[in-house]
């Protein structure tokens, strides 16, 4: 009775009328109470009465209060029996508060503790967006947020309630037996995404990895991913971050995003422009080997669907002025596991229908076939190569060894016409005046002429940057694809594929409808060595006439102007010499017989 009567008398009478006899210290705040309201709900401030040796204490610090003077505050009125309003806004707190002060139902019943507990069971954890507020505001109240295991319950909820709504959102698909609109599975679906935006770094990999877990579908995961990424990522100027701090923070957040990326495939969810911008950014903050060969790898799994910004790739100088712009190297590693996933992860199925074996043994691609993976992304690949040539042709610290090498990624058959190469080398030649010939040479010996179109040739002919071997080639193939043309055989495509009207071809009774790949393949290796014959011909009457130029030149130099007067004088001399024989011969019929039989026992073998 005089429990319910003291509780009756702190409930209706004014606090302000009944003296305080207890101070407590919040950080800079001071609360003038009442023992007897917080000791009856609070079994921290008991235990701290109690446990004074002072029976009449009446301060206390209670500085390690969740939330600060303002929880303790709204702790304090539920403990003087004030209903408190309790919001996503301050449920965090006020539970963490209830735990730190011991508010649960062993001192009272109905107390602050199951008063928060209920209101997160009822209001939050079934609701994502609640839940990602709440959890954004636990990020301030670590480690008792994290003691009371009310983050990991938070973050198990995302989970259980992103993958309900999946599968309910696949099931009225189901359903309806039509699919819903963009708009409609942009909202059902990972409408709630965007706000994890507000998350720490921390926070958002621990609910991304659960949610991956659960078998939240990738492309939602993906664009998840972009969003945070927008929000967490500084925009990089240049190819570098001066902040030393800012770069750290960087590489962590991106290193982290990297990792949380969805499984590689080549039908990845990832947009290759996200890939690239990370990558971009791996560079600039000095990020791990490991994080940028994960990304090379998803790009080059990719490749045939990027454009030129995507590899445009810059370079992180460390403080050297001289250093090129782009960072070639990694473009290389890109084509190159392009080129071997191309080749290497593929069916079994698909591999036999896409190669065959020539009559020597060699592997060769089937590209004439409708089902060949490769044949349309290697074309798109080869442009998107050729445009990048042109583009960093134009850097004057680019090495010729590095831009030779960019010219040899890609195999013969990759590019139909190589008029993109031929511009990108003519590029990269006016950039690079002072250029080694055997550079030159060899940068020069990647184009085709056989694929160079005849605006082309017509350009490379009158070339004065190209070596002289090239020219020649050009003009050979060029006279070529003249004399097919006047023979009727056909046209650029017919001279470089083999003529379907051939003598190869007239004896088989199949249309060009019906030609098969391995004919067709042969006819172009029986033309290729005809013409690789013809200018290893060509090379060496052209080697043989350099040659003769040059003993020409020597002997002329060499050779004395008396010298040459007695040798025309010699010459004179010896003809007069042969015409006073033909007057002393007699007639003029017996000369000529003279003449020739003489010349008979010269060149006679006795």
């Amino acid at each position: 009775m005089v429990l319910i009567a003291l509780c009756l008398f702190f409930l209706f009478r004014p606090i302000s009328d009944v003296s305080s006899d207890l101070t407590i210290e919040v950080g800079s705040a001071s609360f003038a109470l009442h023992k007897f309201p917080l000791v009856s709900r609070s079994g921290r401030i008991r235990k701290l009465l109690m446990e004074s040796k002072d029976s009449k204490i009446s301060r206390l610090n209670l500085s390690g209060v969740p939330g600060g003077p303002h929880a303790f505050e709204q702790a304090a009125k539920f403990c003087y029996g004030v209903n408190i309003d309790i919001s996503l806004a301050n449920i965090a707190t006020l539970r963490c508060a209830a735990h730190f002060l011991e508010m649960n139902e062993e001192y009272s019943e109905k107390n602050l503790e199951s008063r928060t507990e209920a209101y997160l069971k009822d209001s939050i954890l079934p609701s994502i967006p609640n839940s990602i507020t709440v959890l954004h505001h636990c990020q301030n109240l670590i480690p008792i947020s994290e003691d009371i295991n009310l983050v990991n319950r938070i973050i198990n909820g995302i989970a259980n309630n992103a993958c309900k709504e999946q599968l309910t959102s696949g099931l009225s698909k189901l359903e309806h037996n039509f699919p819903p609109k963009p708009a409609e599975t942009e909202i059902n679906s990972d409408w709630w995404g965007k706000s994890l935006a507000l998350l720490n770094l921390d926070f958002f990999q621990r609910v991304l990895s659960a949610v991956k877990t659960k078998g939240l579908k990738q492309d939602i995961i993906s664009r998840i991913l972009i969003n945070y990424a927008q929000n967490a990522l500084v925009p990089v100027k240049g190819s570098t971050i001066s902040d030393l701090d800012m770069q750290k923070k960087q590489r962590v957040t991106v290193e982290t995003i990297v990792s949380l990326l969805p499984t590689q495939s080549r039908k990845s969810s990832v947009p290759i422009a996200f890939l690239s911008s990370l990558l971009k950014s791996t560079i600039a903050a000095g990020g791990s080997t490991s994080c940028r060969c994960d990304l090379e790898r998803r790009i080059g799994l990719q490749l045939d669907q990027a454009i030129l910004e995507d590899i445009l790739i810059p370079v992180n100088p460390h403080g050297n002025n001289h250093s090129p712009l782009y960072d070639t190297d990694s473009v290389v590693r890109i084509f190159s596991m392009f080129l071997n996933l191309d080749e290497d992860d593929v069916d079994d199925d698909e591999e036999d229908n896409r190669r065959m074996r020539n009559d020597e043994g060699e592997m060769v691609y089937d590209f004439d076939s409708p089902g060949s993976p490769k044949q349309s992304s290697i074309i798109k690949v080869s442009k998107l190569l050729d445009n990048y040539l042109a583009e960093v042709a134009l850097d004057s610290n680019l090495s010729p060894s590095k831009f030779t090498a960019l010219s040899e990624l890609l195999p013969d058959h990759a590019r139909v016409v190589q008029d993109g190469l031929y511009r990108a080398v003519d590029i990269f030649l006016k950039v690079h005046p002072n250029m080694k010939d055997s550079e030159r040479y060899r940068l020069c010996k990647t184009i085709d002429c056989q694929k160079l179109t005849q605006e082309a040739c017509s350009h490379a002919a009158q070339n004065e940057r190209l070596p002289v071997q090239m020219a020649v080639q050009v003009l050979y193939f060029e006279q070529i694809r003249l004399r097919n043309a006047m023979n009727g055989v056909g046209g650029h495509n017919q001279f470089f594929f083999g003529s379907i009207n051939g003598p190869n071809r007239a004896g088989s009774g199949a249309g060009s409808g019906c030609i098969s790949p391995r004919d067709n393949y042969a006819s172009v290796r029986r033309e290729n060595r005809e013409l690789k014959l013809e200018v290893a011909r060509m090379r060496m009457r052209l080697t043989d006439l350099e040659k003769d130029h040059v003993t020409m030149k020597q002997d002329l130099v060499r050779s004395h102007p008396a010298n040459r007067l007695f040798k025309s004088f010699t010459k004179k001399l010896s003809k007069l010499n042969l015409l006073f024989r033909f007057k002393d011969g007699g007639s003029k019929a017996n000369s000529e017989s003279k003449l020739l039989f003489q010349k008979r026992r010269r060149h006679s073998v006795s």
